[in-house]
């Protein structure tokens, strides 16, 4: 078996995530509830304070019998990791690579050296705490030193909030991102544990990385109030897990550096106040309305951060009790279907489900017995991966290595899983028949055009698909974001009426979405344009033993086009006779029946030549397509999918 260390230290770095699409105020939930400001005011942040670093608990660099005691028998592991990085060269992210970000649209050409220096960094680092000789010191100052000349620690995806918006960095005007903190995270780690060993060799290594640290991040973020995740502007500014990610970031680097009270009390308080936006535009039921590829980022960057900030006070602004942060938690756990396959709208992928150790400490910190053996399942199947240079998380999973290696495996699904406020619902049945649907609108965080679509899964593989999304390029989050076809509703689950499709807008919303156990529906209707001419379109979903039920009841104001009911799905697909479609996958069979007095059958495969989706999807798609026969004003349509 995998030891925990070897998923950490494995794992390829994952890019950041990329900025968000931005919504309008009066398009999301928004709840003035500043959990973190009423904990305690500025004053009382001010007194709680624990300075100098003392709320650290790891060995001092020099302490090796602490290391080897932390470590135990992955110390090997990380020493191994550090020496295949002895002849590491390192890469220079040239001025071409991110201009080519407004060239082509490519955000890789930049982001794949540089994440690539900075994995190494991370076990260059983690390799010298292992092993103490200095053996991987010089390699590790390289690293260091050449990130100190980059004159921005940004991604050439999001230079675009300079103000002159274009893909070179400036040295005029600083970008705080989401990577600009990731390298906050991981050298102010690097300065914390290695600064003595720095100063031998020479001071000015030392004294170089904690002016970088300084002018890029922490003055970055005190000293600006226009990065929209801030939302100091604007007391009611959309948020999104750029927030909780960014806040936490640059609150370890406050708490690893700053040793003056009055200026660590301001950042604390500037980061309860902005972490307060984020928790006040959460919708109460707890859902991630990103999908659970992103919860990792969203509310699990929101742990660190709680985690963080009630270190920094001595537990004075402790939240891990507040049952919204809770639910926040045991989203990922319901959205788990099992096999390593999630639950993934919007653009989440549909592989995931969050890694062991940050899910295991969330359920630890919250009291969830759910989310604690959840995590057992992730370790045990080794789904997920650690994003391992975050050096906060990295040195937690080595904490709690032993505990989850020791917790029992389950996960337990419930027959109705609903969330009302984001509309998510999520059936399930006796059968190991699984239906995730959704309402919502079509302007969410990462929003796909599918208000009403759904996935079905059978025997915990996905049979009814949503493709998810391709590599992000600049066209991903930008005014032509909706020509990309995998998010454009006539490639989800969903019906095209009159031959028009669902746009994007959050006036582009469900009605009336309604959950009972084995049970479904919504009307769709409005979540159409004028030009659709429907004035209802209840759709409801069903499942019956080993049967899921679609069945759309309709009322049109006119017919213009026929109606057409699109399906996603992969594997194999064979038309077995009048109105039925067998579907194979991974072993999984299912026949989806429909009516073919009423419908014509088109399978369109759609090839995928983009990496990302071919990893989870192989090499293609297939999109069933049901046209009318006859035009109505009024009907229904059914179709079935069974499990064979």
């Amino acid at each position: 078996m995998k030891t925990p260390i070897d998923i950490i230290m494995r794992s390829k770095t994952i890019a950041a995530l990329l900025l968000l699409l931005f919504v309008p105020l009066c398009l999301r939930a928004y709840e003035e509830r500043n959990l973190l400001q009423q904990a305690a005011t500025f004053e009382q942040v001010k007194e709680a304070l624990v300075m100098d670093q003392k709320w650290v608990t790891y060995p001092a660099y020099a302490d090796r019998e602490g290391w080897d005691r932390f470590l135990g028998d992955i110390k090997g592991d990380y020493i191994q990791r550090g020496e295949s990085r002895l002849a590491y060269e390192w890469k220079v992210v040239k001025a071409t690579d991110y201009l080519e970000f407004e060239r082509s649209g490519s955000r890789v050409v930049m982001e794949r050296p540089y994440d690539a220096n900075i994995q190494a960094i991370a076990d260059l680092l983690l390799a010298e705490l292992a092993e103490g000789k200095g053996r991987f010191l010089d390699q590790l100052i390289n690293g260091v030193f050449l990130s100190c000349e980059m004159t921005s620690w940004a991604l050439s995806a999001h230079m675009s909030l300079q103000k002159k918006g274009r893909s070179l960095p400036s040295d005029r005007e600083r970008v705080f991102d989401l990577v600009d903190g990731d390298m906050g995270n991981l050298l102010s780690w690097t300065y914390y544990f290695m600064r003595e060993a720095f100063d031998k060799v020479n001071p000015e290594i030392s004294r170089r990385l904690r002016h970088e640290l300084k002018v890029k991040v922490m003055d970055s973020y005190l000293h600006n109030d226009h990065y929209w995740w801030m939302g100091r502007k604007s007391e009611r500014s959309s948020q999104n897990n750029w927030n909780p990610w960014c806040n936490k970031n640059a609150l370890l680097t406050f708490m690893l550096l700053e040793t003056d009270r009055d200026t660590l009390a301001k950042a604390a308080y500037e980061s309860m106040r902005s972490v307060d936006q984020y928790l006040n535009f959460v919708k109460g039921d707890g859902a991630c309305d990103e999908g659970p590829a992103y919860w990792m980022n969203a509310a699990g960057m929101l742990l660190d951060y709680l985690e963080l900030i009630s270190a920094a006070t001595g537990g004075r602004v402790n939240l891990l009790g507040n049952k919204l942060v809770r639910d926040m938690g045991e989203y990922i756990c319901n959205s788990y279907v099992g096999n390593g396959w999630v639950v993934n709208f919007a653009d989440a992928s549909a592989k995931g489900g969050g890694e062991p150790y940050t899910v295991y400490r969330y359920g630890k910190d919250v009291g969830s017995e759910s989310l604690m053996h959840y995590a057992g399942v992730l370790h045990s199947n080794n789904a997920a991966p650690v994003p391992s240079r975050d050096m906060y998380r990295v040195l937690r999973a080595i904490e709690l290595k032993d505990e989850v290696a020791a917790v029992t495996p389950q996960k337990l699904t419930e027959p109705l899983v609903w969330y009302p406020e984001t509309e998510f619902c999520y059936l399930s049945n006796d059968e190991d028949l699984f239906l995730a649907a959704k309402g919502g609108f079509n302007a969410e965080s990462h929003n796909h055009n599918d208000v009403g679509s759904f996935n079905l899964y059978i025997d915990k593989q996905p049979v009814i698909i949503d493709v998810g999304v391709g590599t992000y390029t600049r066209q991903t989050f930008s005014g032509e974001r909706y020509k990309i076809w995998t998010m454009q509703s006539n490639y989800h689950n969903l019906p095209m009426i009159n031959g028009v499709a669902e746009p994007a807008g959050g006036e582009y919303r469900s009605r009336n979405a309604t959950a009972r156990r084995n049970c479904f529906s919504l009307d769709i209707a409005k979540a159409y344009p004028e030009e659709a001419q429907v004035e209802n379109w209840t759709r409801t979903y069903t499942l019956k033993g080993r049967e899921a039920q679609i069945t759309d009841d309709f009322l049109l104001k006119q017919t213009v086009a026929p109606n057409v009911v699109n399906f996603m799905t992969w594997g194999e697909v064979e038309l077995q006779g009048e109105g039925q479609v067998a579907i194979t996958v991974n072993g999984v069979k299912a026949l989806l029946s429909y009516d073919a007095s009423k419908f014509t059958l088109a399978v369109e495969p759609r090839e995928l030549d983009d990496a990302r989706l071919s990893r989870v999807w192989g090499k293609q798609v297939y999109r069933l397509s049901f046209t009318a026969k006859s035009m109505t004003k009024k009907g229904r349509y059914r179709f079935t999918i069974k499990k064979l």
